[in-house]
């Protein structure tokens, strides 16, 4: 077999990234992508297929000849207006790609979760790799879905398959051309467009790290292992304080208390899901999420794969610094 490495959503945030290493090693990398997705951003050479992982048929095809596969296409987005899209694209959508890589003879494939099903209803120290989650730690549809296809990720491991999963925290950085909810909350606040913050943690990482975390995963991960690539642990407040010494914007005075927060994503989403179509100002999920410990501990995985995350400063910076080269922010002035 070949040495091709296959990258699904690899014209995504993190599989852009992913796709530029793996060329970067020297490997011969094929892109999967849904229909119609924009692949400007892939580097030359890198082998381009169409399909939707909704649907098994053109799957067989598009993942032939792969030795590895680094599963990555996902809605990651906390709200869809048809709710439904999460389980069939993140959930059913994983079961299809990592079940026809394996049948298709693929020597090792990566399944990429999130930090975000990690978190526990009821918790009290930081989270790490071991942390056992049900189905009722799940918070709303994005992360239930994600949770099913992490389920049968570690299932087929424990069947013998050669599956290793990773769980990104929230990654930071440039090129995040689909605006991510890290990315989007920092455009953001640059814009001046925060006029409140919610008391919360947070758990980023540069996205460039991130990247070199699912090589080394697939390089010497251990199949049926869960690998945590966290970087640093932060309060809102302290995020928006380090943006704020980057651009000059202030830090919003006021604190947003929960209950208030909740009642406003409400009513954000019901006027996007019966109005605009448009992405809510915020969710019911992300505030949900905000009232849980989302502090991670990822010493042990770091370890084992040999990943020492940048400052994330600096993963800030590059992020400004590229939003303003896209023009979604003024140029920095003299």
């Amino acid at each position: 077999m070949s040495e091709l490495s296959t990258v699904t959503g690899g014209a995504g945030f993190i599989g852009g990234h992913l796709v530029a290493r793996l060329v970067e090693l020297g490997r011969p990398v094929r892109v999967i992508e849904r229909p119609g997705a924009d692949v400007g951003n892939l580097p030359p050479g890198v082998e381009v297929v169409f399909a939707d992982v909704r649907r098994r048929e053109g799957l067989a095809e598009a993942l032939a000849g792969s030795r590895f596969v680094y599963h990555l296409a996902a809605n990651p987005n906390l709200w869809v207006r048809d709710r439904s899209e999460f389980d069939a694209v993140n959930h059913r959508g994983a079961v299809h790609v990592l079940e026809t890589a394996l049948e298709a003879g693929a020597e090792r494939v990566v399944h990429t979760s999130t930090e975000s099903i990690l978190t526990k209803a009821r918790a009290d120290g930081p989270i790490d790799e071991n942390v056992e989650i049900d189905e009722s730690d799940a918070v709303g549809p994005y992360c239930l879905s994600k949770l099913r296809a992490e389920k049968a990720a570690l299932k087929l491991a424990s069947e013998g398959r050669p599956v290793i999963v990773v769980n990104p925290t929230m990654p930071v950085g440039p090129g995040d051309r689909g605006l991510s909810p890290p990315s989007r909350l920092i455009l953001d606040f640059c814009s001046g467009k925060l006029p409140a913050v919610i008391d919360c943690t947070l758990n980023l990482i540069d996205v460039r790290d991130v990247a070199d975390g699912l090589v080394r995963a697939m390089a010497v991960g251990r199949p049926g292992r869960r690998y945590l690539l966290g970087g640093t642990n932060l309060s809102l407040v302290e995020l928006l304080g380090a943006l704020s010494q980057a651009t000059g914007v202030p830090v919003p005075r006021w604190r947003v208390p929960y209950g208030i927060g909740l009642g406003f994503a409400y009513m954000s989403e019901a006027w996007a899901d019966l109005v605009t179509g448009k992405s809510p100002k915020a969710t019911t999920t992300g505030l949900r999420l905000a009232r849980r410990i989302m502090h991670f501990d990822s010493r042990k995985s770091l370890e084992e794969l040999g990943l020492t995350p940048r400052p994330i400063r600096d993963s800030l910076d590059d992020a400004i610094r590229w939003l303003r080269s896209e023009g979604k922010l003024p140029p920095e002035r003299a």
